[in-house]
């Protein structure tokens, strides 16, 4: 039967529900989404997906609470909140309403879940508290998308489902731009790997564009490859590789004594007619030409 209502909970919301109707609202754009607390309205029936509300989780009576006891848990003891039950019910078919290729969905379904679901449903639950995210606690998704809510002494009996609209929006940009990321990483890992086994032995490895390149080389344990070169415009720049996601320091740096040069300066500095730039952290040079940006890199290698 076809969807005809999505019915989440009336009153203020949070992350998990707002990301759930942003995977319900692309399946069943038809689908008119309802937020009550009526009985009648949270009656299972086939032509309605209830979530976050109604005090059961029953995936054939399409029901997604988590509010109950005992409340609905993943294989491995962590609580789902309604987006975890919807994304792990609904999502797959999500991605592939996005146009994800089908090689890529189960990767990209577990990808999502990890980075942006399982936070998401530990949040919810109380099975991790906002201020591990230290000073950046007031900037994380849900704090950000609740802030939308509206403000103690706005009277207007609207003023929940008006903000819940209007967040559902912003919350539907930030899941899509994720989704695009993951699929874009996916697409780049053959070209990365390509690009990998054609630099060989070379500490340099030379990309056709700038791309996400970090999961290939950890692939291929080309831990000898210190820095890249690609495209970038009409120039081309030259990057020092970050040990990890969670650090500045590189396997190389860029020579000290190009750090915040330009142009002239850079040119006379490291020999090079072409370079234009080095940022004074050493991490990235830009130069006019391949031919300038690889002596750069050449040069680079020398001085490690």
């Amino acid at each position: 039967m076809t969807i005809t209502h999505l019915v989440t909970h009336s009153g203020g919301f949070h992350a998990d529900e707002l990301l759930s109707s942003v995977v319900l609202t692309r399946l069943y754009p038809k689908a008119e989404l309802l937020r009550s607390r009526d009985r009648e309205l949270l009656t299972p029936a086939p032509n309605k997906i209830i979530y976050d509300v109604g005090g059961h989780y029953d995936a054939e009576a399409q029901i997604f609470d988590h509010h109950q006891r005992p409340s609905p848990l993943r294989e491995d003891g962590q609580p789902f909140s309604s987006f975890g039950l919807i994304w792990h019910h609904y999502g797959r078919e999500y991605l592939t309403a996005l146009n994800v290729p089908a090689d890529d969905i189960e990767t990209i379904h577990a990808a999502i879940d990890t980075k942006l679901v399982l936070p998401i449903d530990l949040l919810d639950n109380g099975a991790i508290e906002p201020s591990v995210a230290g000073p950046l606690s007031g900037l994380t998704l849900p704090a950000l998308l609740e802030s939308m809510k509206p403000v103690f002494d706005d009277m207007s009996p609207t003023a929940n489902d008006d903000a819940f609209f209007e967040s559902l929006a912003i919350a539907r940009s930030f899941v899509e731009a994720a989704v695009r990321n993951r699929a874009a990483k996916e697409r780049s890992q053959s070209l990365a790997l390509d690009a990998i086994a054609k630099a060989g032995a070379s500490p340099i490895l030379e990309l056709p564009m700038g791309m996400p390149y970090r999961s290939a080389l950890d692939k291929m344990e080309a831990d000898h490859i210190l820095f890249v070169v690609n495209p970038r415009g009409g120039d081309w720049t030259l990057n020092g590789i970050k040990l990890s996601n969670d650090t500045f320091e590189q396997r190389a740096d860029l020579p000290a004594a190009w750090a915040g040069l330009t142009d002239k300066a850079l040119e006379e500095a490291s020999g090079v007619k072409g370079a234009k730039f080095c940022h004074n952290a050493r991490f990235i040079a830009v130069a006019d030409s391949r031919e300038a940006i690889m002596k750069m890199a050449e040069l680079a290698v020398k001085a490690v």
